[in-house]
């Protein structure tokens, strides 16, 4: 599916910069190449030119590489211009660039969107570079590299094939249960095989909060009496000033946020207001919203300060927590005593134990991040139709198998929709709109 129009756009970072790419898309491709570059390039080799606008102005020295459609990342005649990252020079370019017939600036996420339609990706595949792309830490990258070279595409590609067989099985027996050729009966091997792989859905469904602590980070939150040392320590955990910290209880109102990177996982760590009886209003809506981060967390710090232990009140239930001494320094014996973990935070004891610690239950919390899991809300809802069709046609055993065969196909059809085998353009619109510009 080619395009009528070539599209161009910064595919590069911020600028100014050493080196910046500027790529383009589209039947006039090549043209354009040959008329600013001065001549015919060779296909997938990095020339170095002089660049020119039609009327001979030079732009810029730098390379040049052509990748001839269909072999190039959106199906079409693509090219690169590496120039100086200067933003004089790449706005000079892309304006000379704009300027030929044909020409238009990308919108965001359109290159991808052309591989897409040109059948170079599939839409999990296209959901995993943009992870890829907005990746900060080493478990986000290995988790979206997988996605991206189709592991995850292929696991609901199996079970739509395992659909398909299957419904093809049970239409043989209604319409040719005469002949030779056909089996006399498919049912028991077909829905055995349907109920395993509603297992199958199940336990991959689960796996969604592992892949979203992955992607959005495992949360930590900080409750704990006023002036019980929440605010210090969240300092020192994000090793700068984020947070006020004074003598004065109340001091801290509202939700304060840093993201951490402890062995390649992010980890979003929550300050909250002190947890106390009698606050004054403002406090206490800080106070709620305290309680409320707490409800959600994937683990409590729980401070107490050793010197003047306070009750905090009823805490979730079910939620992992760290029960955390503070202040260990004023303590003559330095022992942590009932705590899992004593800290100071003005000599530094026991902060890079806590640290690990988190750390080690981020771990544990998202297993091995080479599972194949589901990245997007998306993937859950169409898998967890997908099933509920599949329970429909294994628990409806009065239906004929006619109807039990449609609930196949929905279900079939469901699994398709992940990865872009059906059509949905409102939902394309959605994905690719989460682009930056030169993707």
């Amino acid at each position: 599916m080619i395009s009528g129009d070539s599209i161009v756009a910064l595919s590069s970072g911020r600028l100014p910069a050493g080196v910046a790419v500027i790529r383009i898309s589209g039947p006039q491709t090549r043209f354009v190449v040959e008329t600013i570059a001065g001549s015919t390039v060779k296909d997938r080799a990095a020339i170095l030119r002089r660049f020119r606008a039609p009327d001979g102005t030079v732009l810029d020295n730098g390379l040049v590489v052509f990748f001839p459609g269909p072999a190039s990342f959106t199906g079409e005649d693509v090219a690169e211009f590496h120039v100086h990252g200067g933003r004089a020079v790449v706005t000079r370019m892309l304006e000379t660039i704009t300027g030929f017939d044909g020409v238009r600036h990308a919108e965001p996420g359109e290159f991808t969107r052309r591989a897409f339609l040109n059948g170079k990706v599939d839409l999990v595949e296209t959901e995993a570079l943009a992870d890829l792309v907005n990746a900060e830490t080493e478990a986000q990258r290995r988790f979206a590299v997988q996605n991206a070279e189709g592991v995850q595409s292929e696991v609901y590609l199996g079970w739509r094939r395992r659909l398909l067989h299957a419904r093809a099985m049970i239409e043989a027996e209604i319409d040719f249960a005469d002949e030779d050729d056909v089996p006399g009966s498919v049912s028991d091997t077909v829905w055995s095989d349907v109920q395993s792989m509603i297992g199958e859905i199940d336990r991959h469904i689960a796996g969604f909060r592992t892949a979203e602590i992955i992607r959005d980070g495992f949360e930590v939150v900080i409750l704990g009496a006023p002036n019980a040392g929440k605010s210090s320590l969240f300092n020192a955990l994000a090793r700068r000033d984020a947070a006020i910290v004074t003598d004065e209880p109340g001091t801290t109102r509202d939700l304060l946020e840093v993201t951490l990177d402890l062995q390649g996982l992010r980890v979003r760590l929550t300050d909250t207001a002190g947890l106390r009886d009698a606050p004054g209003k403002v406090e206490a809506i800080g106070i709620e919203k305290a309680k409320a981060k707490a409800h959600g967390a994937d683990l409590l710090l729980l401070l107490r300060d050793v010197a003047d232990p306070k009750d905090i009140g009823p805490l979730p239930t079910g939620t992992p927590a760290l029960r955390v001494g503070t202040k260990l320094d004023l303590l003559e014996s330095g022992s942590a005593g009932d705590y899992d973990i004593g800290i100071s935070v003005r000599d530094g004891t026991g902060v890079e134990a806590l640290l690990a610690e988190i750390g080690r239950r981020a771990t544990e919390a998202t297993g091995s991040v080479g599972d194949v899991l589901p990245s997007r809300l998306r993937h859950v809802e169409l898998l967890g139709a997908a099933n509920s069709h599949l329970l429909r046609a294994i628990d409806d055993r009065t239906a004929g198998q006619e109807l039990r065969a449609e609930e196949l196909r929905l279900a079939a059809d469901r699994l398709g929709r992940i990865v872009g085998a059906i059509d949905a353009e409102d939902m394309l619109d959605v994905i690719f709109s989460q682009f930056c510009i030169g993707k």
